[in-house]
């Protein structure tokens, strides 16, 4: 752990001049307590650097908590081992991309699924609950409940060290959480426009909602709604994995143990002697004892953790490995061969539309492991053998 300031201590050994000093400027707003850490997958994020958490009294930066409310991960351990699955892995990839809407704007055609249903109708009730309308933001909210997103997220069929097969997604609360977000990200800078408030070089993304007023409260509560939609689309998503796995290899599923975190999310929680907003923006919560789950990239390990309850990083660990490369510089980077390459053993889709995903642009993920040695132990190491991406 390095301590760059009084205010910010960080765990990543790999980090940009940029990244850095976004951090410090976050650092800085006045309702910081006790500091801002930064885990060892940081890079550069809007508004906030993506691997910090951030304890906040008495307001919120929207920008801060993210764009995908409550994206994050659940994997799920079967009774399978490495030998009793089929041979033909294209088939399991191939109907996991079927049951599941992919790639950006992805939904479903209708709603026919019985759990489907129920999950929509607890989302009616908490929605009617706090007078919110979804569909004021995302008419296609219902339909996107169980559908994938793209960028890094993913489903993967993987074994463990031991060879037990697991299944592992990552996703968020798809365009609905989205539009949440950057809608109350757009109150908070009128806010502070309105009333003059200096934000560290003048960086609209520092916005915030001060904690008592009406806006503030509102966000909270369709934050939270849009954290539990994240939920359970993963939910929903596991469900017609573990269907898919069943049918592929004629096998009933038991579900052995199951884990489903955040890792783009604010709750209320106590650190040190103070009561805090603490805002999570691509970290997961390790308390100790506590089940978490660090995916590395489309072609590298991922990792079952237990929390160490590191009281200086806010009981906090990374998210995965961190980008090294933008998108944009990925793709000029890298060749569909290079992908090809670091693809060996894994069932995927080859196409260029996935370069910027290629494990090249993402930090070693075992370097990223090293320098979380404090802050959580690891349980299982998993390795994809199938991996299903959206555009």
């Amino acid at each position: 752990m390095e301590e760059i300031t009084s205010r910010l201590l960080s765990w990543a050994s790999i980090i940009d001049p940029q990244t850095r000093e976004q951090a410090e400027r976050t650092a800085r707003m006045p309702f910081i307590h006790p500091h801002l850490a930064l885990m060892p997958d940081a890079h550069l994020g809007r508004g906030a650097t993506v691997g910090s958490v951030i304890p906040t009294e008495g307001a919120i930066m929207p920008a801060a908590v993210g764009v995908d409310i409550g994206c994050g991960m659940v994997a799920v351990r079967t009774q399978l081992q490495a030998e009793d699955l089929p041979e033909d892995r294209a088939r399991i990839r191939q109907e996991i991309a079927r049951s599941i809407p992919l790639s950006a704007g992805g939904r479903n055609q209708k709603i026919t699924r019985e759990h489907t249903q129920r999950r929509l109708a607890d989302l009616e009730a908490r929605a009617a609950a706090i007078d919110l309308d979804p569909s004021a933001y995302a008419g296609a909210w219902r339909h996107q409940l169980g559908s994938l997103g793209s960028g890094n997220h993913f489903l993967e069929v993987t074994l463990d060290e031991t060879g037990a097969v697991w299944l592992f997604l990552h996703s968020g609360s798809r365009g609905v959480g989205n539009r949440i977000a950057t809608h109350h990200t757009k109150v908070a800078r009128e806010q502070c426009l309105a009333e003059g408030v200096e934000l560290p070089d003048g960086d609209l993304d520092l916005a915030y909602l001060v904690e008592g007023t009406e806006e503030f409260d509102h966000y909270i509560r369709e934050m939270q709604w849009a954290q539990h939609y994240a939920l359970l689309n993963r939910e929903e998503m596991m469900d017609r994995m573990v269907d898919q796995l069943a049918r592929w290899t004629g096998v009933e599923i038991e579900r052995v143990e199951e884990i489903n975190c955040h890792h783009n999310y604010t709750e209320p929680e106590r650190h040190g002697d103070r009561d805090v907003w603490l805002s999570r923006k691509g970290a997961i919560s390790a308390r100790e004892g506590q089940l978490g789950l660090i995916p590395g990239s489309m072609g590298t390990a991922s990792y079952v953790v237990e929390g160490l309850g590191n009281p200086l990083a806010l009981h906090s660990a990374p998210h995965g490995a961190g980008r090294v490369y933008s998108r944009s510089k990925a793709r000029r980077t890298f060749t569909l061969e290079d992908l090809a390459t670091a693809m060996v053993g894994v069932e995927y889709e080859h196409s260029e539309a996935f370069l910027d995903e290629i494990p090249a642009a993402y930090k070693d993920i075992d370097q990223v492991m090293a320098d979380a040695a404090d802050l959580v132990r690891v349980r299982h190491m998993l390795r994809q053998i199938v991996n299903v991406k959206g555009t």
